[in-house]
């Protein structure tokens, strides 16, 4: 039996292993992947506090070493239904199953589809959604990027820094990336192309050729390119949410009140699935509140 069972390891999951080690709370966390969520996939981040600069991955492994001094993890377990019963949570993995008197849900996000032709059956052929992955398959090659926020331009010095021939898709005529983002693509001269969007993936065996469409004009252009990182944007991985019958928006996302309670008593939430400010440091901020609410609240 479980004080808390936190669902999922990224910077959300492993914060709240923390507060809930250091209080004395007998903490699992349960994470269907390996520990990190898309914290591994963030080439690089300057808006930490603490460090200048730091990579996802080595930030990650800080945490996560942190965390398992605490608190016991179990990587590629996922949590397949929770149940509730009698004021305790039965948690059932691929695995095994648990018992817990609180549940903190820090599922996180999953990167959204553009659902177009091609983009299914070229994924890990040309078409990817991290850069910090895969990028390295692609030094000296033409790759397009679709998207205009912080993540799309991200990615895109990212694989520029690397090597890579980038160029940013984007459906608008302006960016939507913070100023220093889109700044630091200038100065690194990454060709930009306007009120466009990708209506279809072409190749044989892997990806070759796209197919733009200029949303001003309707024209179409076939471009021969080597792979396509899309980046445009994230939704939330709400299953174990839903079959609990916790409150959601209309985005998908967990609804919680300021101690990170969700609609479901013993039910917490942090992290990316909450939804708002999409931030590395918010995510850590909720798991600590969401861990110190979940001790308190079973006193």
């Amino acid at each position: 039996m479980y004080d808390i069972i936190i669902i999922g390891a990224g910077p959300a999951g492993l914060t709240a292993g923390i507060y809930a080690g250091r209080q004395g709370s007998k903490t699992l966390i349960l994470e269907k992947n390996i520990a990190g969520g898309k914290g591994l996939e963030v080439p690089l981040m300057e808006n930490y506090p603490g460090y200048e600069k730091i990579q996802g991955q080595e930030l990650i492994q800080k945490i996560k070493k942190q965390a398992t001094k605490l608190v016991e993890l179990k990587e590629l377990e996922e949590v397949i239904k929770i149940k509730k019963e009698n004021m305790k949570f039965t948690v059932e993995t691929k695995k095994d199953t648990y018992t817990t008197r609180t549940i903190i849900l820090a599922t996180g996000t999953r990167h959204r589809r553009l659902k177009i032709p091609g983009e299914k059956e070229f994924l890990g052929r040309g078409v990817s959604y991290c850069a910090t992955c895969d990028g390295p398959l692609y030094k000296g090659k033409e790759i397009l990027v679709i998207g205009g926020g912080n993540s799309a331009v991200q990615e895109a010095i990212f694989l520029k820094q690397i090597g890579c021939k980038p160029s940013i898709v984007h459906r608008r005529d302006e960016l939507r990336a913070q100023k220093y983002l889109q700044d630091r693509a200038k100065k690194l001269k990454i060709p930009i192309i306007w009120n466009t969007t990708l209506k279809e993936i072409k190749g044989k065996g892997k990806v070759q050729k796209a197919v733009l469409e200029n949303r001003k004009t309707g024209q179409t252009e076939t471009i021969k390119v080597d792979g396509i990182f899309i980046a445009i944007g994230e939704e939330p991985i709400n299953k174990l949410a839903q079959d609990l019958g916790v409150k959601l928006d209309k985005a998908g996302y967990i609804i919680t009140d300021k101690q990170q309670r969700t609609s479901v008593e013993g039910v917490y939430a942090a992290g990316d699935i909450t939804g708002g400010l999409n931030q590395w440091i918010t995510a850590c901020a909720e798991g600590a509140i969401a861990a110190t609410s979940a001790q308190r609240d079973t006193q």
